[in-house]
């Protein structure tokens, strides 16, 4: 047992020990809300199919620093599926836990039938999508223990008037994730003025997949508030939580997060996808000052493939019916009062209530749920991960008439 623990304990981190420590060996329990049914809500079918098409695009993103991609829009994963990408550029800046790996392409738009007679279409668009990391926990932990001061760009030595541009009073920001995207700016920002003056009437649209997500937040902010970016579209799966509270009001605010009705739910400008048995989106913990911001869409079925009805648009920054129901910021206080014989105040019913393990720390699913994202993501190789080889396309089958993405 310690020699497993140490093979594995310098991928999961300190919080990976004690997880493994008390990881159970049966199938495992949700670690959101539970799962036995489909979501009351639902989304719509062209948000669905907008969505599994982003998560395919940021999949790519794994052959950057690898196997490569290449003009016009090669490479050995998913590159096949998007006829109408055309490469700009890719970056990779390094391979330590905070560099940087992504690529920018121009989406000139597409139009598919589904099964049942209905089309699909897709408007063109200015893709800029940032890979996620092989050591998420190390990336989180190593780096976080100490929240830098979150000053947006222009930076003050930036910015003749010393105004350091908008204002985030008391903002802090994980320095790693911070790191990440400075060494991708000048990568970034050129390419991406580049594009845009190539073509002017593109919107702009960031995904990101772990790290890459907590990166397309922090790029996403610089551009909308001191670029000025209003077409402006993020969307990141399993993102984790870049900084504390002022932060996430200030996002939130930029994007309009909590301005809008459940009617327009799915045009919000910033779509932060998690999944039922992912714990990277409740990382960094909360005791350390971080938080979650709004946005959220939640996908409630533990297994791939999921549907249009396993998605849930949720409320606010901490949804208790989302990510947020994982929240169990008095477990470890029960478990530490139970382990000295000490009378707790939690019942049989509250314990099962909370899934058994506290959700957070189910970092084992660092290998499998945090990369289920429609697809498994993560692997650039024919075909993907071998958990997707065989699998078909996403068959719509509503006669519904989609927008642009």
């Amino acid at each position: 047992m310690r020699s497993t623990l140490r093979l594995i304990l310098p991928f999961l981190g300190p919080l990976g020990a004690i997880a493994t420590l008390f990881a159970p060996s049966g199938p495992q329990p949700p670690i959101g809300p539970s799962s036995s049914g489909p979501s009351p809500q639902g989304v719509s079918v062209p948000f669905f199919a907008s969505l599994e098409r982003l998560a395919r695009l940021v999949d790519i993103t794994y052959c950057v620093g690898t196997t490569g991609v290449s003009p016009p829009f090669s490479c050995a994963s998913r590159c096949n599926d998007f006829p109408t990408l055309h490469l700009e550029r890719t970056w990779n800046t390094g391979v330590l836990l905070s560099d940087s790996c992504g690529y920018i392409a121009v989406d000139h738009g597409e139009t598919k039938k589904t099964s049942s007679g209905g089309t699909l279409s897709y408007g063109p668009a200015i893709i800029v999508a940032f890979r996620g990391t092989y050591s998420i926990t190390n990336t989180i932990i190593d780096l976080s223990t100490v929240p830098q001061e979150y000053v947006p760009y222009p930076a003050p030595d930036d910015d003749p008037d010393g105004d350091g541009g908008d204002k985030c009073t008391n903002c802090t920001v994980h320095m790693g994730f911070m790191s990440s995207w400075r060494s991708a700016r000048e990568v970034v920002l050129p390419a991406l003025k580049t594009a845009r003056e190539r073509h002017p009437g593109y919107p702009v649209h960031l995904i990101g997949h772990s790290l890459g997500g907590a990166v397309a937040a922090l790029a996403a902010l610089e551009m909308r508030l001191s670029l000025g970016l209003t077409d402006l579209t993020v969307t990141t799966f399993g993102e984790p939580r870049i900084g504390n509270k002022a932060l996430v009001r200030y996002l939130d605010a930029a994007f309009g997060l909590k301005n809008g009705s459940e009617a327009d739910a799915e045009t919000l400008p910033y779509r932060r996808v998690t999944h039922v048995n992912d714990p990277v989106p409740l990382l960094p913990l909360t005791e350390w000052g971080f938080r979650s911001h709004a946005g959220e869409v939640y996908i409630s079925r533990a297994e791939l493939q999921p549907g249009p009805e396993d998605l849930r648009l949720c409320h606010g920054d901490n949804d208790p019916e989302c990510m947020g129901g994982a929240e169990t910021e008095s477990w470890l206080g029960s478990v530490a009062s139970m382990l000295k014989g000490e009378e707790t105040d939690v019942n049989d019913r509250e314990w099962k209530g909370r899934w058994g393990f506290p959700a957070r720390l189910k970092l084992w699913q660092l290998f499998f749920a945090h990369r289920d994202y429609f697809w498994r993501l993560g692997l650039c190789v024919p075909g993907g991960d071998p958990a997707d080889w065989g699998r078909g396309p996403y068959n719509m089958t509503r006669n519904d008439e989609m927008g642009d993405l």
